[in-house]
């Protein structure tokens, strides 16, 4: 059974009248009240100059969560790697790790959006080469005392990153990946998997799985403690036109996302412009987790079927906050006790 949950903190509003205040305020929120209600963890993305999934410092609200909770995990998903000088991410990880009292998972990814990374510096094409190098010199710098590098992207004389890992090698690292030879790649490195099919179809979701769990057969014993997280939009309604309004919002956030993700990057003042989605509501929905407490439950048994270790559910696409902590009350309320045995006494 599925016995992980992460709420996914997503700095998403498509109105940049808001202010940092208020968004950021509405993830601590929502952060407190998971910790409180007894989700395994939260999560959140790095991304830069631009409205959508917004938080260009995840450590350090990492930092900020931690000092308002608990007992949750602090899931960075993702930390840019080829946006970082990887000797100084390093001792910022190790800092992070211990002001969260050992609470970190570090998700980390080669970048998603061009218009991101092109203005950043990082052109797409170089992303994956930049990723792969990257993420050797970071792991040598978490794991060894005395490092030099002479690289394609790197190239430096012996050093030592200070503070050196309360836990040693650093806090457990998790790849997000979508291509299936990817996750095979990655899992047999010993990496934690974070993955979603986004808006793909079923098949998609199967042969990422699929990859994952035959590679953890293969490693035996040495694959028994790695897990696959996978991300889906969820959210829980009180009716069938309350369902249907939150699917119209999420068609509505596909609408921003699909234009910095896959799209022509149309950004005015950091604000991402809504494209028509490829998907018609009512197709776009079958990818959704949204409906009825016990519809939820109903789709969510597939991916606890299919083998997956984490649901990381994504509920901010742009819904109101009091919506959004209501749902947060109804996943732990009527969803959660079906999977993870959790106490109902914690989730009031």
């Amino acid at each position: 059974m599925i016995v992980k949950f992460c709420l996914q903190l997503s700095a998403d509003y498509a109105d940049t009248s808001y202010g940092a205040d208020r968004v950021y305020g509405d993830m601590i929120e929502q952060a407190v009240l998971a910790d409180r209600l007894g989700f395994e963890s939260v999560g959140f993305t790095e991304h830069h100059l631009v409205n959508c999934l917004m938080n260009p410092a995840p450590l350090q609200f990492a930092v900020k969560v931690a000092a308002l909770t608990s007992t949750i995990k602090i899931m960075t998903a993702v930390v840019v790697l080829p946006l970082h000088d990887m000797r100084i991410l390093a001792g910022e990880v190790v800092v992070a790790d211990t002001l969260t009292d050992g609470r970190l998972l570090l998700g980390v990814g080669r970048g998603a959006f061009a218009y991101e990374m092109g203005r950043m510096g990082v052109p797409m094409s170089e992303t994956r080469d930049r990723f792969d190098e990257s993420l050797d010199v970071l792991l040598a710098l978490l794991h060894e005392e005395e490092v030099s590098w002479n690289g394609t992207y790197y190239s430096f004389e012996p050093l030592t990153v200070m503070p050196r890992p309360v836990r040693p090698g650093g806090p457990p690292i998790m790849m997000a990946v979508l291509n299936p030879d990817g996750i095979k790649a990655c899992t047999k490195r010993g990496f934690h998997i974070q993955t979603t099919p986004l808006s793909g179809d079923d098949d998609l979701f199967k042969r990422q799985v699929d990859a994952f769990t035959s590679t953890r057969e293969e490693l035996g014993a040495a694959g028994a403690d790695l897990t696959l997280s996978l991300s889906r939009v969820a959210f829980v309604s009180e009716s069938d036109q309350h369902k249907r309004s939150i699917q119209e919002q999420a068609h509505l956030y596909y609408g921003r996302f699909d234009n910095i993700f896959t799209g022509p990057g149309i950004v005015d003042h950091g604000a991402i412009e809504p494209l028509p989605h490829h998907q018609s509501v009512d197709e776009l929905a079958k990818s959704l987790v949204i409906g009825s407490a016990e519809e939820v439950v109903e789709q969510l048994a597939i991916y606890d079927r299919a083998g997956v270790d984490r649901m990381i559910l994504n509920i901010n696409f742009g819904v109101e906050q009091s919506q959004t902590l209501e749902t947060i009350h109804a996943l732990a309320e009527g969803v959660l006790p079906h999977f993870n045995n959790v106490d109902s006494n914690h989730t009031k």
